[in-house]
């Protein structure tokens, strides 16, 4: 069952550290040789207990929020996919009964959708049957399973695993839907199905969703042909269009792209996959209000996802330094307008906060709106909050320089924001970012020594700047302006990443 708040889990452990305590019977049930025989079986069957899925850089809640409410398979064939995928979180979560119940639903769609290769189709369900009954010390009924496969596996000369493109398809769907560096393996995958059937449509899609999403990677020959011909073998299926868009708006082939979006959202116009690819090629566009209109009919359907509210949050973001940019530039005033859209971000990424309290950045954004309005008890409440969560370097160096710009130009705090620049430039990951925060550094010192030539703390900093550059210190032609006053813009904090 798909929740918003979740509570912590030990999602990093392996499949067998994972077990729940054993029930008094365990061993009067099978011995010890039996069962170490079992747990031998167990790891050699091809399910999402074997597959490390958790292993990578995404949590457990990314995962689920994920196969929950952004799958990139709402076709009906994809049931079993979905409900094995849940009944492996579910186990890792310590909901037993809820994964034997989505291993249930997902036997029951094998038989609905797969009729013909119903054996097949359901090897990696029963294998995860299996686990999970290992898991809850019935290995009876674990090894009942592990017989089922076994039975399967013998009629193609393997006992407990067998070359098919059904399974690996199976494993490329699962692996595509945690992402990361699992979307490699996805790959390997469809690859594998397609050598054995190079027109199956279901194979054609995985694969190329599948390189749509290693875009970023050595990109092949032609990197729509992929696409393209998975819509030749999917002529229904709207989120290749979409996808075949956005990679086309990469390539600024953008009339062809607009009009497969639009092709895509008229024929599927509550598919939340479609939505969310569209609201993209828009939000790449800088056209904020198509795409929140289409995030919004996205979140209608899906109210607890928070990857969509995050989006519109950003959008409502965006349009906010927009406006800001026209106040500071003179072309418009700032008017009840702005103060709304700046209501709207923050309503959203409260809500995205509040369902998933991993999302990068969320409480940094919330913290610079709020001081923004002078509620500083409360940025000073989402700054802390975003220091406390595991953050990559890169972020890590950015929230030092957007709490270094609140304790200087908001709070006034200049040796806060002197420690916190100093911290960000240690951390040098980002360029951009290093040389942002050695130039406010030098900005606080000249404007600390035009008041008082000998303070301490003031030589120190120029001390560690002249040490940064060879013994040099960073020109900065604007150390005066701006500083003076302790504020740049209003919009300082917020729009400076």
């Amino acid at each position: 069952m798909c929740v918003g708040q979740r509570r912590k889990t030990a999602e990093q452990h392996s499949s067998l550290d994972c077990s729940l305590p054993e029930e008094p019977s365990r061993q009067s049930t099978m011995s010890r040789t039996a069962e170490n025989s079992l747990e031998s079986c167990l790891r050699l069957l091809s399910c999402h207990f074997t597959w490390n899925l958790l292993e990578g850089e995404r949590s457990l809640d990314d995962i689920e929020d994920t196969v929950c409410h952004q799958g990139e398979q709402q076709k009906s064939e994809f049931k079993a996919t979905k409900s094995n995928l849940l009944a492996y979180i579910n186990h890792h979560r310590g909901r037993s009964q809820e994964a034997l119940a989505c291993l249930q639903r997902a036997e029951e769609s094998v038989q609905q959708e797969h009729g013909d290769q119903a054996e097949i189709r359901s090897l990696v369900t029963w294998g995860n049957y299996a686990w999970v009954y290992y898991h809850l010390g019935r290995l009876s009924e674990a090894q009942a399973y592990v017989d089922k496969v076994r039975r399967v596996c013998e009629k193609f000369s393997s006992p407990y695993r067998m070359e098919s493109p059904e399974l690996d398809c199976e494993e490329g769907w699962s692996q595509l839907q945690c992402g990361g560096k699992h979307v490699e393996r996805a790959k390997v995958c469809f690859e594998k199905c397609l050598e054995k059937n190079p027109k199956n449509p279901e194979f054609v899609s995985g694969l190329a969703i599948a390189s749509y999403h290693l875009d970023e990677r050595p990109v092949p020959p032609n990197p729509k042909e992929a696409l393209r011909q998975a819509i030749r073998l999917n002529p229904d299926d709207q989120y290749l269009k979409v996808l075949l868009a956005l990679k086309l708006q990469k390539m600024k082939e953008e009339g062809e792209g607009e009009r497969l979006v639009a092709e895509a959202v008229e024929r599927a116009p509550y598919a939340t996959d479609v939505l969310r690819g569209a609201a993209m090629l828009y939000r790449r566009k800088h056209d904020w209000d198509r795409a929140i209109r289409l995030l919004k009919r996205a979140v209608k359907r899906l109210p607890h996802n928070a990857y969509l509210h995050y989006s519109i949050g950003m959008c409502y973001r965006a349009k906010v330094l927009q406006g800001q940019k026209g106040v500071s530039d003179g072309t418009c005033g700032e008017g009840e307008d702005l103060w709304q859209l700046r209501g709207h971000a923050v309503d959203h990424l409260k809500k995205a906060d509040e369902l998933n309290g991993n999302l990068p950045h969320v409480c940094s954004y919330l913290a610079c709106f709020y001081a923004q309005a002078h509620q500083y008890e409360e940025a000073e409440y989402y700054f802390q909050k975003e220091f406390s969560k595991e953050l990559t370097p890169v972020d890590q160096q950015v929230l030092h320089l957007r709490y270094g710009n609140f304790q200087w130009y908001d709070m006034k705090c200049a040796s806060k924001a002197i420690q916190h620049f100093i911290e960000g430039v240690k951390i040098n990951r980002d360029p951009q970012v290093t040389e942002k925060m050695k130039n406010k550094l030098q900005r606080i010192a000249q404007t600390r020594l035009s008041r008082r030539r000998e303070d301490p703390e003031t030589l120190h900093l120029l001390a560690f700047l002249q040490k940064l550059n060879g013994g040099k210190l960073p020109v900065d032609e604007n150390s005066e302006r701006g500083l003076a006053s302790g504020r740049l813009s209003p919009s300082a904090s917020l729009e400076e990443e």
